[in-house]
């Protein structure tokens, strides 16, 4: 049958990015532990389209999506998911993007009981004529305690949930797992938190927070000093966010940064 998509195209405009989003698969996250975690995906995938031709290939992004569902996924899967795709669509270029929920056990503070918190993920790959940058993402809870409303306070203070986002590329020292930098932001908070609580609980997390009052800036200045301190780590973007309980908006601070190399 005719090629549609491969025929030319006049206008001499190349096309950055064209391809599948909202694709959902079952994938599988490989875990520190040895493991693997069964997750639901959010995939979109995209080539860059040379001016010359019409359009690309869709059924080919599914093809090569399929081809890795059931596989362990981690930054060198991700580098081998591009490749097959720009060799399945003849692109020198492509992006990849898996967004999904994982499950971290967590344990209360006092009483020791276990739960599961969810945290949203993503892993993106980007190729460009065979180099391959990955980049890991993650969303981590916290909660924190305004220090102005505890200085001007008789009593109490207002906390708030806050979500610290961080997007990180790995340096020739290694990588961290997902696990790793969950771990690390959640201690820039005022308090972790924690999706089971019993009264003995709840007693300890309300006054660990009202005992480290943060801003969002004091979060977010903790975050980016952590980042520097990870010999793992050669590039991050972060940003914190807080639900403000007094306010129906929100207050945030951002921060990217590339180390210098040594």
């Amino acid at each position: 049958m005719k090629d549609v998509q491969s025929s030319p195209d006049t206008r001499g405009i190349d096309i950055q990015q064209v391809g599948v989003k909202h694709v959902h698969l079952p994938l599988k996250i490989a875990q520190k532990s040895g493991g693997y975690q069964s997750v639901l995906g959010n995939v979109s995938l995209s080539v860059e389209l040379p001016m010359q031709f019409k359009g690309t290939h869709m059924s080919r992004f599914i093809e090569v999506l399929s081809g890795w569902i059931g596989e362990p996924l981690s930054n060198v899967q991700i580098s081998s998911v591009l490749r097959d795709t720009c060799s399945a669509l003849s692109a020198r270029k492509a992006q990849l993007s898996i967004r999904f929920k994982y499950f971290v056990g967590k344990t209360a503070p006092v009483s020791k009981r276990p739960s599961v918190l969810d945290y949203n993920c993503e892993f993106i790959g980007d190729i460009d004529d065979d180099k391959v940058t990955f980049t890991l993402g993650v969303e981590v809870p916290v909660t924190s305690c305004c220090p102005c409303s505890k200085e001007i306070s008789d009593f109490g203070a207002h906390n708030q949930r806050s979500m610290v986002r961080a997007r990180v590329r790995f340096s020739s020292a290694g990588f961290l797992w997902i696990e790793d930098l969950i771990l690390m932001l959640e201690t820039t908070g005022s308090c972790e938190i924690f999706p089971l609580l019993k009264r003995e609980d709840e007693k300890f997390v309300t006054e660990a927070a009202y005992s480290n009052p943060k801003f969002v800036e004091d979060i977010l200045r903790d975050v980016v000093l952590a980042l520097r301190a990870e010999p793992r780590v050669r590039w991050f973007s972060v940003e914190c966010e807080s639900f403000e309980s007094i306010h129906n908006h929100s207050a945030f601070a951002s921060h990217v940064e590339a180390k210098k190399k040594v």
